[in-house]
């Protein structure tokens, strides 16, 4: 497994982390039996968000006693300064740790700089000072702020989706953080569960002597999946080269990556789901997306306002009313038996 330094941080890992996001879905035992395991099988990244729910809980108790032997990134949504600083400490509670590897600007729509007025900046460097965090980095899901944050020179680290059906344009933001000596975090690795072949998503990252992974894992099976590249990492060979062409062919250009932020719907549209419903029916087993409850879900389409909130909160710039009702469309014609799907 190749190790990875991330920029100028001089964090260096093997290009295999742990994204610590699902593992909010997991009760607690079942949690900490995950990252424990995921330790000793040769993870040394962890990254988790203030947002995550209890996710930041469940790292501090599963590596009590070993947080020197590891990484801890985590990341925050704050506004204000005062926010800023009340997330960190609780951050920092939650961790049972005095400081952070890495700490984030969680999803940001703009770059915060010093001196811009909003005191955000300066919240990373007061806590740097202190010694609550070593190294500053951002999360970005639109890729002109991403680019903007990487050439401003003030962040060690950039987060953002990245996997093999990533465009151009994220390939240059990649890079791009290499030639600034910028560490590129890449989440979403799976497309949002596009992606269902995991060997071939390692092997893709292979490639990028810049790039770290982190895998959102929730149940101990998909972890094994991926601690088993450890040793035998999977590399683009003929086969896996030809699968992935096969696959951005497919599945390249305007669809939902499933990432949520367009929502609350005002008229509770579950648009996360609905509006990929047309790939996840060929990628997925059919029957769970045929369900009564998932007709229901997708009959909602039809009380959609146009109202454009979940075109305007979209990070990747979709038209989500559009994609909605084509999705309906073909899921209509699925279920009449017009088209048909495995």
């Amino acid at each position: 497994m190749k190790q990875i330094t991330l920029g100028k941080t001089g964090i260096t890992v093997p290009q295999n982390a742990f994204g610590a996001l699902p593992i909010q879905r997991a009760d607690l035992d079942t949690a900490v039996k995950i990252l424990r395991r995921a330790y000793d099988g040769g993870m040394r990244f962890f990254d988790t968000a203030r947002a995550y729910s209890d996710s930041e809980e469940k790292l501090g108790i599963a590596f009590e006693g070993m947080r020197h032997k590891i990484y801890i990134a985590s990341k925050t949504m704050a506004k204000t300064p005062e926010d800023f600083r009340t997330q960190l400490d609780t951050t920092l509670k939650n961790l049972r740790t005095d400081y952070l590897d890495l700490y984030q600007f969680h999803c940001v729509d703009r770059c915060f700089a010093p001196g811009d007025g909003t005191g955000m900046y300066e919240c990373m460097l007061e806590a740097k000072e202190q010694g609550k965090i070593r190294h500053i980095g951002v999360t970005a899901h639109k890729i002109g702020i991403a680019m903007e944050c990487v050439e401003s020179g003030l962040y060690e680290t950039m987060q953002f989706p990245f996997s093999y059906l990533s465009s151009e344009k994220e390939l240059e933001l990649v890079k791009k953080c290499e030639e600034s000596h910028v560490g590129f975090i890449a989440m979403k690795g799976l497309a949002g569960g596009l992606i269902n072949n995991s060997r071939a998503a390692m092997a893709y990252m292979t490639q990028f002597d810049n790039v770290l992974p982190i895998w959102g894992i929730q149940r101990e099976a998909e972890l094994e999946e991926w601690l088993s590249y450890m040793d035998s990492t999977p590399s683009m060979d003929e086969e896996i080269t030809a699968f992935i062409q096969k696959e951005q062919k497919e599945l390249t250009g305007d669809f939902c990556r499933g990432c949520g932020y367009c929502m609350p719907c005002p008229m509770d549209i579950m648009i996360n789901q609905c509006a990929r419903m047309s790939l996840m029916l060929r990628r997925a087993p059919s029957a769970g997306w045929l369900s009564e409850n998932m007709q229901a879900e997708m009959k909602k389409i039809e009380t959609c306002l146009e109202c454009g909130q979940c075109a305007q909160k979209c990070p990747y710039e979709l038209d989500t009313p559009a994609l909605l009702k084509k999705n309906y469309e073909d899921y209509k014609k699925v279920l009449s038996g017009e088209v048909t799907v495995q």
